[in-house]
C-alpha cells in the first residue's frame, strides 16, 4: 500500500455573504476532491487542540499524526530544522518576516511577497550589521527567515504578522521577558532598511518597500520519534515552505525539493507531481503541501483564494487520482491544515473536512468536498486521522 497526504493549506473558510453564503470550497470548481469523496469518506478533522493557537506549524504538525500538546515547542524550531540549523542548549530561533508597515500599520506581513533574490541581499545586510556574538540572521523563502537569539528568555509573547494586516502595530509588538532586545533589534533594522539599495530599486519599479522586520514564532529545540519509527512507512515531504520541510526533517522523512515552487498562486504543480510520483516509486509515503490558498486567505481576496482552490485540485488532486488509477494500490487523503477566513484574514481554529480514498475504503453517500458536505461528522484528531488513513 502507497499513502498519499495533500494539504491544500488554509483551504477551509467561513460562509461569505458576497459569495451567496458559501465558502470558496463550496464555490470552486473541485471534481477531483469531489471524486474523492464519491469513492471514499468524508469527515471532519480538528487539528488544533483547544487553547494553542490555530497556525499551520500546529495543524500540519498534528496532520503528519503528532500531538501538538506534547511535541510542540514553536514555529521557528521546524524552520531551523529545514535549513539544517541545529539550535543549541541555550538557543531560541524566531521567524523573521521581512514586511511593510506605514504609519505604524501593518501593511504587509510579506512586503508584496518579495523574490527570494532581494530578500537575500536584505538579509545579507542585516547579517553584516546587525549581527553579533548573541544574534544571528539566516535567509530563507521570500519573505521568511530565521533569527536566532542566544540566551534569550521564554515567555516573550509575539504575534504573527498576518494576524494583524490592516491594524495598528503598537498593540502588538513584543511584550514581557526580553522585549527589550527584540524592540531594539527591530528599531535598527528599520533604520538599515531605510538606506537598503533593494528598497531604492523597489522603489522605482513600483514595489511596496521592506521596512521592518517582524520576530514572532519563537521556540527552543526539538525532536520528534520519525514516521519509520512509529509506522514503519518510508516517505518524502514536498512543499515550498520551511515550515513543512522542517517538520518533514524532523519527523525522519526525505525532503524533496522543486525548483520554481514558490508557495503562491501558478507555483510549479508539476515539478511538485513529478516529484511526488519518484517518491512513491522508491517509498510508501508523500506529504505534499501547497501554500497558495493560505497565502490569499490572508490576502483576503475570494477570487484568488477560488483560483488557488482550483489550482489545487486540477494540478495536484487531479494529478494523483490518475497516478492512483495506474498504480491501483494508492490510498489518498486530502484536507486543509485548518481554515484561513476571508472575513479575518487569518486563521481560525473550527474543524476542517478531510476525505480519504483508495484500497480499503469504501464509498459513501456524499458527493462534493466542503466545509457543509462534512459538517455532520464527529471530529476527529489530527493523530486519530493519520492513523486511520495509514492503517
Amino acid at each position: 500500500m502507497k499513502y498519499a497526504l495533500l494539504v491544500g493549506d488554509g483551504m477551509a473558510d467561513w460562509p461569505i455573504p458576497e459569495l451567496n453564503n458559501r465558502t470558496p470550497l463550496e464555490c470552486a470548481q473541485t471534481p477531483n476532491m469531489d471524486r474523492i469523496v464519491a469513492m471514499g469518506t468524508i469527515g471532519m478533522v480538528s487539528t488544533i487542540p483547544s487553547g494553542m493557537q490555530p497556525g499551520s506549524d500546529v495543524a500540519n504538525l498534528a496532520l503528519l499524526g503528532y500531538d501538538p500538546v506534547r511535541y510542540y515547542s514553536g514555529r521557528a524550531p521546524f524552520e531551523a530544522a529545514s535549513m539544517g540549523i541545529k539550535l543549541g542548549d541555550s538557543e531560541t530561533a524566531f521567524r523573521c518576516n521581512l514586511v511593510t508597515i506605514d504609519n505604524e500599520t501593518m501593511i504587509d506581513y510579506s512586503a508584496g511577497h518579495i523574490t527570494t533574490e532581494e530578500a537575500h541581499r536584505i538579509i545579507r545586510e542585516l547579517q553584516e550589521h546587525l549581527t553579533s556574538e548573541s544574534i544571528r540572521f539566516y535567509p530563507g523563502v521570500s519573505y521568511r527567515h530565521l533569527t536566532i537569539c542566544r540566551n534569550f528568555p521564554d515567555g516573550t509573547k509575539c504575534t504573527p504578522p498576518h494576524d494583524i494586516t490592516g491594524k495598528p502595530v503598537q498593540s502588538y509588538l513584543p511584550q514581557a521577558d526580553g522585549s527589550e532586545l527584540l524592540m531594539d533589534l527591530m528599531r535598527r533594522a528599520r533604520e538599515l532598511l531605510k538606506r537598503s539599495p533593494v528598497n531604492e530599486e523597489r522603489r522605482a519599479n513600483g514595489k511596496s518597500q521592506v521596512t521592518d522586520i517582524w520576530l514572532w514564532g519563537q521556540g527552543r529545540s526539538l525532536s520528534l520519534p520519525t514516521v519509520k519509527q512509529r509506522y514503519g512507512l518510508k516517505g518524502s515531504v514536498i512543499s515550498a515552505v520551511d515550515l513543512v520541510r522542517g517538520l518533514g526533517v524532523l519527523a525522519g522523512l526525505k525532503i524533496r525539493m522543486v525548483d520554481g515552487a514558490t508557495g503562491y498562486l501558478g507555483t510549479n504543480y508539476a515539478g511538485k507531481m513529478a516529484a511526488a510520483r519518484a517518491a512513491l516509486a522508491d517509498e510508501d509515503f508523500v506529504y505534499l503541501h501547497v501554500e497558495a490558498p493560505d497565502e490569499t486567505g490572508h490576502e483576503g481576496i475570494a477570487e484568488k483564494k477560488i483560483k488557488a482552490i482550483e489550482e489545487f485540485d486540477r494540478h495536484i488532486v487531479g494529478e494523483m487520482l490518475r497516478f492512483q488509477k495506474e498504480t491501483g494500490d494508492l490510498r489518498i487523503l486530502v484536507a486543509p491544515d485548518h481554515a484561513t477566513p476571508l472575513a479575518i484574514k487569518t486563521h481560525s481554529s473550527e474543524p476542517v473536512p478531510y476525505a480519504i480514498c483508495g484500497p480499503g475504503i469504501d464509498g459513501g453517500k456524499q458527493k462534493f468536498f466542503s466545509e457543509a458536505a462534512a459538517k455532520h461528522c464527529p471530529p476527529i484528531t489530527g493523530p486519530e486521522l493519520f492513523e486511520r488513513f495509514v492503517k
